[in-house]
């Protein structure tokens, strides 16, 4: 007797996103509060306008070192005790920096917010930024990228970012700085970018959680009320120009594997083709079904695994494509690859890949803000971009109506063929007769560091 057939997926169920509420203080700070009433907690988290896309390209991590600078004590207590603190509130506290803002924040039980609220006004607004601190978190960052020196993944990635945007723009260096840029910043430029980026105005203090709104206002004001009100120079996109097609390599002599990117810049955040490129993306290499990885891994048996992605920014994002294989077969992966990047603009994609993209990106989406933290993250994004009050309860509509007909014509419009760049980390005596064999035009050898 045959087993009775399996039954089909339901229809998703609907989704909608925490509701919020803002209020403003007469210092500019804006006050963000999602009451989620499941669980006793709730994550506190201040963004700030101190992101590395403020910063120069010439000292290119300096907002890098001052979020963490800023758990290296403050006016009244040194590290330690600040550490010690958080924890006696059942928080461990953390400070770190996006593209577009540094936060800085940390989980605790409901019960726990008033105070936490205080310490961390008063690690934001009162940090002592010790010579010492900022020192050792700049020598920790030198010695981090002097290991990289050996991780061939991450000299690629960062290889394929410079070349994508001119040597001069910020989007050429990696979020946490380069060896000239961290180097180059001292103590005292610490302390200025706090004083000149750290303050209340473009600032957001966001709070998920199991809260009262008017109490958590009310707190706010008490804490944060007395941060001054400096005046904050805006941030404004710059125009680029798209590099030419080029071909890089990182000689590593006698290397067994070759990591290879393929990229270019490509449009920002809030582009309104931001949800059929997902989709695209999905089809083309954001998937373990996608056409790259079951190009190279299944069909060529070239490698564990080959994606796409699009890094998005606030001014231009990065599109690529990334795999690592055996020095020997470089050439014929990167043929590949470039052959899936022109089949996807060339024909509109199978409804079976259509409906696994679209199924795939909206079923997933819900299971992303499960706790306080991931929906403060999640608000913190949505800021961070600028993005619609609305878009995480739009986000899955939007999706669905992505057809293959948006996917040719985002492909068409946003792939750039004739402006990719090839990165290859590997041996070059290896790898370079393969890449000549494609035609892709002169190979440029490179150092670390581009």
């Amino acid at each position: 007797m045959s087993a009775p057939p399996r039954p089909g997926p339901g229809a998703p169920r609907p989704y909608h996103f925490p509701a919020t509420e803002s209020h403003l203080l007469a210092n500019g700070l804006r006050v963000l509060v999602a009451p989620l009433h499941r669980l006793p907690a709730a994550t506190v988290l201040l963004l700030t306008p101190a992101g590395g896309e403020v910063e120069g390209a010439d000292t290119a991590g300096l907002a890098g070192l001052a979020a963490p600078a800023l758990l290296e004590g403050t006016r009244h207590r040194d590290t330690n005790a600040q550490a010690a603190a958080f924890e006696q509130l059942g928080g461990e506290a953390f400070s770190a920096v996006e593209w577009t803002h540094a936060d800085c924040g940390t989980t605790v039980m409901s019960s726990r917010l008033d105070a936490t609220l205080g310490l961390l006004a008063e690690t934001v607004m009162e940090p002592a930024l010790p010579s010492a601190g900022v020192a050792r978190l700049r020598e920790e960052r030198k010695a981090e990228l002097l290991q990289q020196q050996a991780e061939p993944r991450g000299l690629a990635d960062d290889l394929l970012l410079a070349s994508c945007f001119d040597a001069g723009d910020r989007l050429s260096r990696p979020l946490g700085g380069d060896m000239a840029g961290v180097t180059a910043c001292t103590e005292e430029m610490v302390r200025e970018f706090h004083r000149a980026r750290y303050v209340p105005r473009g600032s957001v203090l966001i709070v998920a959680g199991d809260v009262p709104v008017d109490a958590v206002v009310r707190r706010t004001e008490a804490t944060f009320g007395g941060w001054e009100d400096r005046a904050l120079a805006s941030h404004a996109g710059r125009s680029r120009t798209a590099p030419p097609a080029r071909v890089r390599v990182l000689h590593r002599p006698d290397a067994p594997q070759s990591e290879l990117r393929v990229g270019h810049a490509s449009v920002p955040r809030t582009h309104p083709d931001f949800h059929a490129l997902a989709v695209m993306n999905a089809i083309l290499g954001g998937l373990f079904n996608s056409r790259i990885n079951l190009n190279l891994r299944e069909r060529h048996a070239y490698t564990y695994g080959a994606f796409s992605s699009l890094d998005w920014r606030r001014d231009a994002s990065v599109f690529s494509a990334s795999t690592a294989v055996q020095s020997e077969v470089t050439g014929p992966a990167l043929r590949e690859i470039l052959h899936e990047i022109t089949r996807i603009r060339e024909a509109p994609v199978a409804a079976e890949e259509l409906s696994l993209a679209v199924d795939y990106l909206t079923g997933v989406f819900p299971l992303r803000f499960e706790t306080t933290a991931a929906i403060a993250d999640a608000l913190a994004m949505r800021i961070g971009f600028g993005l619609e009050a609305s878009y995480y309860d739009t986000y899955r509509e939007h999706v669905r109506a992505v057809d293959a007909a948006a996917v040719l014509r985002v492909a068409q419009a946003h792939l750039h063929p004739d402006r990719l760049q090839v990165v290859v980390v590997g041996d070059a005596r290896v790898v370079e007769p393969a890449l000549n064999d494609l035609s892709l035009g002169a190979i440029e050898r490179v150092s670390a560091g581009g």
